[in-house]
């Protein structure tokens, strides 16, 4: 996974080698993403950074989180009915949703399972493993 004190120059790359104009929002949103690996939601990610960038809206963070989607940089986790949050797709890995204190960690997977061919010739772009259950710290 990613880890803290990403460069901007770091995010810069990752955007432009997608083709996607690094402006300051975008890259602000990217950055926040990646470093805090806690998979963020609209609300925490608009919290966040709208002193930092008080022109920021919730609809530019909407947009920027839709066109990196889009450009496969992030994901939208389908794990939590509640809210949408987001992850930054560094390495293959599932996610687990503690159904006490809600949390959400990140659990490695043999990285084979991305490399899987639909056995109708369908082309597989995004695999999402969810598991729930109480994690340790909540047992």
């Amino acid at each position: 996974m990613a880890e803290n004190g990403i460069s901007i120059s770091e995010i810069k790359n990752i955007l432009e080698a997608k083709g996607i104009r690094p402006s300051f929002q975008r890259i602000s949103i990217l950055k926040y993403i990646m470093e805090k690996m806690d998979h963020p939601s609209v609300e925490e990610i608009y919290g966040a950074l709208v002193n930092q960038i008080p022109t920021l809206s919730k609809t530019t963070v909407y947009n920027t989180l839709n066109y990196l989607i889009e450009k496969g940089i992030i994901t939208a986790l389908t794990i939590d009915d509640k809210e949408g949050k987001y992850d930054y797709i560094e390495v293959p890995h599932a996610h687990f949703l503690c159904i006490k204190c809600g949390k959400i960690y990140d659990i490695e997977l043999d990285s084979e399972i991305y490399g899987l061919k639909s056995s109708e010739g369908h082309e597989i772009n995004d695999v999402q493993i969810n598991f729930k259950g109480i994690c340790k710290n909540c047992k």
